[in-house]
């Protein structure tokens, strides 16, 4: 999997479904010469691929679309998020950048180097970011223009301890963090995720993460574009880090097809 267009992949769900499942960092494949300009020893990445990845959450979405009435749209990632993380922005306007790990990470979970200094991030842009961005925004088009709307849940897990990379570590940590955009997260989508995740404890507001991933052909424009993110925290379903996952995936699967549920009527 080295090309661009198989990077990622589109599964699709019922023709009146307004519902993409978005699975950005699920994986933990690296292409070989993507491999190359990484720093790092193998046994050193297997660890950071253990921090850094959302573990099972592709298995998750799947799961739940399996249960749901109506079937959702899924838009998984099949590349690691050390190739490109698709959720950043690509410029000024990214955070994360501060701590190294903008679009294309130069530094890994605990701020170790990740990618030589003086990396040139555009090949990887072009290559694997601008595709997917590219995919993604076909995506959401379609679903609006099947049903008039279109409402992404980004499905992401994060760990039960803060690590050093973390921006606002310091926060709650609750069970099920919930990101959320103040124009593309309707309250009724908001509500109907709290009552949806009630089953596996305590619901949380972007803490430790917030916002939301929208296509910027979208962002701050059309309000017809809903969005959610729904962070499971790790240890409430699998052994961390990078470890199986245990039975309350099922539960957060469940979780996850009440919501689509909720959203498709």
């Amino acid at each position: 999997m080295t090309d661009a267009p198989r990077s990622f992949e589109l599964l699709p769900g019922a023709a009146g479904s307004p519902l993409i499942l978005h699975v950005p960092h699920s994986a933990r494949t690296i292409p070989p010469d993507v491999r190359a300009g990484i720093v790092l020893g193998d046994a050193a990445l297997e660890r950071e691929l253990d921090h850094i990845t959302d573990a099972h959450t592709a298995e998750l979405a799947a799961a739940a679309a399996r249960r749901a009435r109506v079937t959702p749209w899924r838009f998984v990632n099949r590349l690691s998020r050390l190739v490109v993380d698709p959720e950043r922005f690509p410029d000024e306007r990214e955070e994360m950048a501060a701590v190294g790990m903008g679009a294309v990470y130069t530094r890994t979970t605990h701020r170790e180097r990740l990618r030589p200094a003086g990396t040139d991030p555009e090949p990887l842009l072009e290559r694997y970011f601008r595709p997917y961005a590219a995919a993604m925004t076909r995506a959401v088009a379609d679903r609006l223009a099947a049903t008039g709307r279109a409402v992404i849940l980004d499905v992401h897990s994060y760990p039960g301890e803060p690590l050093p990379y973390e921006l606002h570590g310091d926060g709650p940590r609750p069970p099920v963090c919930l990101g959320t955009d103040p124009f593309h997260t309707p309250p009724g989508l908001l509500a109907a995720a709290r009552e949806a995740f009630a089953r596996c404890g305590e619901t949380g507001l972007d803490s430790p993460f917030a916002g939301t991933y929208v296509p910027l052909e979208f962002y701050g424009r059309r309000a017809e574009v809903g969005a959610l993110m729904v962070e499971i925290r790790r240890d409430t379903y699998m052994s961390e880090p990078g470890g199986p996952a245990g039975p309350g995936l099922a539960r957060a699967a469940e979780s996850l097809a009440a919501l689509v549920d909720a959203v498709s009527r």
